[in-house]
């Protein structure tokens, strides 16, 4: 570890710490109600009794289900449909308003069609999660496609390269940065999308049960399963930046990164 990188870590760790005091106080000096807002120990009790029951894994199962197949398809469709938009002749244009008059439909407009279709299964997460993350892959596709050199293009052409051998040798390593951001965005937009799926459906997961803990007053459990989602959130982020890091180790941005 490096000395940049222990002090980045040490600093925030030091910013978790003073919010979660600060967590602990408010309430603790009345200045909110701790049976709306508990202190830090109390959700941290709360916690640690989710963390024992059986039911907890299974609904965090649920929930990580939902936004990895959601997540797949979304990235799948994406690459597939961006890809073919961009190399078909006269596609792009063809289908560039159909685009831009779907993409601005937030996915929570769709909850009452997904209830209508599939009722609180899984496939009605789905659809919610896969709407909302395609478009991040699909338009991160089309610009990254763009992007490509002209020149790289003319060269690949005048040697030969049929349409797949350029897709491959040059379309696709230009495209890849954006793709991976893409994939990135989405996985977050899916992780969101899961829980307000569950949340407002009752489709099995996370979502639900913060509902039920809602529901019944029980104020602590609540925000402890808000907490987890938060954490959710935070590792998926991690996990697709290394990712990212990872696939793109080649690019000169990445590079230029790890130097500093």
């Amino acid at each position: 570890m490096t000395g940049r990188t222990a002090k980045n870590a040490a600093l925030g760790a030091a910013g978790l710490a003073a919010f979660l005091a600060l967590g602990e106080a408010v309430p603790r000096l009345g200045l909110v109600k701790e049976a709306y807002f508990p202190p830090t120990t109390r959700i941290a009790d709360a916690l640690g009794t989710e963390l024992s029951d059986e039911t907890f894994w299974t609904a965090l199962g649920d929930t990580l289900t939902g936004w990895a197949l959601g997540l797949a398809i979304a990235a799948t469709a994406g690459i597939v449909i961006g890809v073919a938009v961009s190399v078909v002749p006269y596609l792009r244009e063809a289908t560039a308003s159909t685009i831009e008059f779907l993409r601005p439909i937030p996915s929570v407009a769709l909850i009452p069609l997904a209830v209508l279709l599939y009722g609180t299964e899984l496939k009605s997460v789905l659809l919610l999660v896969v709407y909302a993350s395609f478009w991040q892959v699909l338009i991160q596709v089309l610009y990254g496609v763009q992007d490509v050199d002209p020149v790289a293009e003319e060269t690949a052409r005048s040697y030969g390269l049929g349409p797949w051998a350029r897709v491959r040798h040059v379309l696709w390593p230009s495209a890849l940065p954006y793709v991976m951001t893409g994939v990135r965005l989405a996985a977050a937009v899916a992780l969101i999308l899961a829980i307000t799926a569950e949340l407002v459906i009752g489709a099995p997961g996370l979502g639900a049960r913060i509902a039920v803990a809602q529901n019944s007053q029980a104020v602590p459990e609540m925000y402890a399963l808000i907490v987890v989602t938060g954490v959710l959130g935070l590792l998926i982020n991690v996990g697709a930046r290394t990712v990212e890091r990872r696939a793109l180790a080649w690019h000169q941005s990445v590079r230029g990164e790890v130097m500093v």
